[in-house]
């Protein structure tokens, strides 16, 4: 009988591919060096069990916290109130309407529109800025300033949603104020002296006020996408320093250099580029034959400016060392 044939020995000491089996190893990785772990279904690579990098930080739990900061309660507290202090103010006070005048501020005690335009056209220029300011610029560098944002991304949070996240909270509750002072000054005015058709600055005319509602809205909305680059300003200094007080005032001093840059005539056209520039087209909207092209370019610079400036944002956060 034939002796029975045996495969060759193979010089290298493993068995040939038909029968081999995978030497057990005892440091969790298998027989490539590669981490098991990595390979168990449902689990993404380099991830704890059950991460999922889209459900961290939900928007929810960052509208609460901010909510609840009392920064947020005195600013809401201001813009809700000065409405009717405004109306304190006009009944208490002496009468300062001349006749004739067709004033903004003379004419604000014409009706409930002719007061909201009044409130907002006085408080536009500096309070709405130090809201959005406020709420925009504290967002990120108070969490530095806590030293609690190297523990946010630690959770892991990443950078980028943590950014997108808190800057959709603060554009969200700057919106808020800007959107709540108008309607409460509304409120306020109508019920102090009526609801009355609104008569137009300057020229004196009268439109009626089913007429004007649908254009206040568009004021409203117009004064939000005026604040924008108050807002993407604050932002990018809120990504760059731990202050909170530093990002707010710069935000703020930035529409204060705009304002004194717009009053010098000899920029002549330069002065259109200037992000304050056209903050008060809105009240050509107001008028009988509403003229919206200065509120045009207005949105075209604010919304120019905010992008760049938020890219910006962006990509600093992304190379910020949070450690130091």
């Amino acid at each position: 009988m034939s002796p029975v044939e045996r495969p060759a020995p193979d010089l290298t000491g493993e068995v040939p591919a038909a029968g081999r089996v995978a030497p057990a190893r005892h440091d969790g990785r298998d027989a490539h060096g590669n981490d098991a772990e990595d390979h168990a279904p449902g689990r993404a690579a380099g991830h704890a069990p059950g991460y999922a990098p889209g459900r961290t930080l939900p928007l929810r739990v960052e509208f609460v916290r901010q909510l609840r900061r009392r920064r947020t309660m005195a600013m809401f507290g201001v813009l809700l109130a000065l409405p009717w202090v405004l109306v304190v103010a006009f009944q208490f006070g002496p009468a300062a309407r001349g006749q004739g005048s067709l004033r903004l501020s003379d004419l604000a005690t014409a009706g409930g529109l002719n007061f909201a335009a009044f409130a907002l056209s006085v408080s536009a220029s500096f309070l709405l800025v130090v809201a959005v300011a406020l709420f925009c610029g504290d967002t990120v560098a108070s969490e530095a300033s806590w030293s609690s944002l190297r523990y946010l991304l630690a959770a892991p949070v990443p950078r980028d949603r943590l950014l997108r996240q808190k800057l959709v909270v603060a554009l969200a509750y700057s919106a808020a104020a800007v959107t709540v002072l108008p309607l409460m000054a509304l409120l306020a005015g109508t019920l102090a002296f009526g609801w009355n058709d609104i008569t137009v600055p300057g020229t004196g005319e009268v439109i009626p006020a089913a007429d004007v509602l649908p254009k206040f809205a568009v004021v409203i909305g117009y004064a939000l996408v005026s604040q924008l680059v108050v807002a993407s300003v604050a932002f990018l200094l809120s990504v760059t320093t731990d202050s909170p007080l530093g990002a707010v005032g710069g935000a703020v001093g930035l529409v204060i250099v705009s304002s004194i840059l717009q009053a010098v005539e000899a920029l002549g056209s330069l002065r259109e580029f200037l992000p304050t520039f056209w903050n008060a087209a809105w009240l050509d909207a107001l008028a009988p034959e509403p003229d919206y092209s200065g509120m045009v370019k207005g949105v075209a610079i604010s919304v120019t400016y905010s992008a760049i400036i938020i890219a910006l944002a962006f990509r600093r956060f992304r190379r910020r060392d949070v450690v130091s």
